[in-house]
């Protein structure tokens, strides 16, 4: 008798079990304080493996964990092209496949797509809970792609802001965002625009220079930094990350693989795991940067959560 053949989620049916990114606000947390407490936290989790495709402009992403405390074991596929002449397909693309920790088994396979989008937004809210000034009241976002609209979902949610602003490079997707959320939604036409006199700043493009300057930002804000995923890509200027108190979800990915981290030189302060532990300060009144990679654990946790609410629904 073999073992039974893996489930097929697709990215609706995964939607349907994770339609808000704050049901993994609990899991991520803890995911992050175990990562950070080493061996002790039970998280086995290499730093990605990246296989460029430079014929066309795009690389594959391995991202394999195990984390004792959920007895979850996954591994995320995702690819992610820079140049898109074909605009209709997505610049990030993944699948996760979740395995039966105790015997190896395939359990099922989901799409990543939508576990990447809402458990990076939730990573994002929680560095923000943790890091942004006490009185926050201009949120902007960098950005039009769908990580802006999964950020946009969970800090409204969370947050009250007062405005929410956004750029984009190209400005008809800027457009388009803030016609189709739930909210008022100000599409500026400079990033220096967006940015001047914002409390939260969220980075989400696929800059490989940088857009957003040291100089504009308010004493005090809290930028979320979440595109430049490779180590000589940027979003982020070297006055920004020199002056800031640079947080990021993982040391050893952020000095492999940030190159707004890797290029600047500045020092990491904390990993966002060890201030939800309470081992480092936040430092709320002080101008901070997290800098957010996305981690393994955390769509181990993420596609755990969508697997056990689909087989209680089955």
């Amino acid at each position: 008798m073999g073992s039974a053949p893996p489930v097929f989620i697709g990215a609706e049916e995964v939607e349907k079990h994770l339609h808000r990114a704050s049901l993994l606000l609990p899991a991520l947390e803890a995911a992050l304080a175990n990562f950070s407490a080493g061996a002790a936290g039970g998280v086995a989790q290499p730093v990605r493996t990246v296989v460029p495709v430079h014929r066309h402009g795009g690389f594959l992403g391995v991202m394999p964990a195990y984390s004792a405390a959920d007895d979850a074991l996954t591994t995320k596929l995702v690819t992610f092209y820079e140049h898109k002449k074909d605009s209709s397909v997505p610049s990030h693309q993944a699948t996760v496949l979740l395995f039966d920790p105790r015997n190896g088994s395939l359990k099922a396979v989901l799409d990543g797509s939508v576990i990447t989008a809402k458990r990076t937004a939730a990573v994002s809210a929680i560095a923000t809970k943790l890091l942004m000034p006490a009185f926050a009241e201009v949120l902007c976002i960098l950005g039009a792609g769908v990580q802006a609209y999964s950020h946009y979902d969970i800090f409204t949610e969370l947050f009250t802001f007062k405005e929410v602003r956004i750029w984009n490079r190209t400005k008809e997707k800027a457009v388009k965002f803030a016609n189709s959320v739930n909210g008022p939604v100000q599409v500026c036409s400079s990033a220096q625009e967006a940015v001047t006199g914002a409390d939260v700043i969220i980075t989400v493009t696929m800059a490989t220079t940088p857009i957003l300057f040291g100089a504009w930002v308010k004493p005090g804000a809290h930028i979320n930094a979440v595109g430049a995923s490779r180590p000589d890509w940027r979003e982020l200027d070297d006055e920004l990350m020199k002056n800031s108190v640079l947080f990021v979800d993982s040391r050893e990915a952020a000095l492999t693989e940030s190159g707004d981290v890797i290029l600047s030189g500045a020092e990491i302060f904390a990993e966002l795991g060890e201030v939800v532990k309470g081992t480092k300060p936040a430092l709320p009144e002080k101008t901070t940067v997290f800098k957010s990679l996305g981690m393994a654990v955390e769509d181990t946790v993420a596609a755990k959560f969508v697997y056990d609410s689909w087989s209680a629904g089955n």
